[in-house]
């Protein structure tokens, strides 16, 4: 049985640092010193060029593919059958769809184990305003997404908050300059010193993404804000007992984005909330086993809730 070849995928937009980024895996990291044959396969051409020379002391075969029809399955296979590559590096195309690559059946033996994606911090918010769906194609699929060129100033938590908005499950690395790490804790627009929170509208989608990756930290914590009722039903479309999910709709950069951004509420008078609702509620959160988030996340248990007035912007923001 032939042995499963790893492929790590680059992905980024235009000038994010994926050549610099393999350059540093393959040389500075020694990844490609437990490899006799290694194929790197580069979909773009950046201001930062490949020696193919440096790279085949090491092992490794450069292969370009220009186009983005000719990244199919019969052209990897072919070019996997004449390097027989003991694994694969992609610098993906900052332009190109990412899901056919998720889609694609083969080649054969090829096993995708990671993606990663650095993101240029000087440009992130520029592009995410003016080009948001190239980005998050991009992002959306990343395993770790990389903010290189990061300094202190930057609003790391915005920047969280965004790549969450498109993926919840990518961890998020911010390196400085210097190729050092930036691991000081984000500041919040709210105080998380206070036993009671008041969330306001424009904090509800900051405190939402990070209240659902690290619910530890508000387990017992009381929050206030202003949030539309969903009623979840069960698969016979009967309304579940003791339960309704109060939230807001975010968006992050365009129509295209809007999601529903809503937390498990247990109430014993559940069903006399009316679905789509404006509510302010007051609650209790509790770090708890839930199905729907398979696994631990913040429930919320009611202390108060009051009828509330449609915000006249509906929608919440990560900024």
């Amino acid at each position: 049985m032939a042995e499963e070849i790893p492929v790590y995928l680059f992905f980024g937009f235009m000038d994010a640092g994926k050549t610099t980024l393999i350059k540093e895996t393959l040389f500075q990291n020694g990844f490609a010193d437990e490899l006799d044959r290694a194929l790197l396969i580069a979909c773009e051409d950046g201001d930062e060029e490949y020696d193919e020379d440096e790279l085949a002391k090491i092992g490794v075969s450069l292969v370009t593919i220009e186009k983005e029809e000719d990244f199919n399955l019969e052209n990897l296979q072919r070019i996997s059958d004449e390097y027989r590559p003991e694994a694969v590096f992609i610098e993906y195309n900052g332009t190109w769809q990412v899901g056919p690559i998720y889609e694609m059946d083969g080649p054969k033996d090829w096993t995708i184990v990671q993606s990663l994606c650095p993101v240029d911090s000087t440009t992130f918010e520029m592009y995410m305003k003016n080009m948001g769906v190239m980005m998050r194609e991009q992002m959306f699929k990343a395993d770790v997404v990389i903010f290189n060129r990061f300094e202190e100033s930057m609003p790391k938590t915005k920047f969280r908050a965004n790549v969450k908005g498109v993926n919840r499950r990518a961890q998020i690395v911010y390196e400085k300059a210097d190729g050092s790490i930036d691991d000081a804790p984000e500041e919040l627009p709210f105080d998380l010193d206070q036993d009671e929170i008041e969330i306001t509208d424009s904090d509800y989608a900051l405190w939402f993404m990070d209240c659902m990756d690290h619910p530890k930290k508000y387990d017992g914590k009381i929050v206030t804000f202003t949030g539309l009722v969903y009623n979840p039903t069960d698969k016979k479309g009967r309304l579940k007992d003791q339960v309704f999910v109060p939230g807001r709709f975010a968006m992050t950069c365009c129509v295209e984005d809007i999601q529903f951004l809503g937390m498990k509420c247990r109430y014993e008078d559940a069903k006399s909330i009316a679905h789509k609702s404006w509510i302010k509620i007051k609650a209790k959160v509790k770090n708890e086993f839930a199905l729907e988030y398979k696994g631990k996340g913040p429930v919320l248990y009611p202390i108060s809730i009051e009828p509330a007035e449609k915000p006249a912007d509906e929608l919440v923001y990560f900024n």
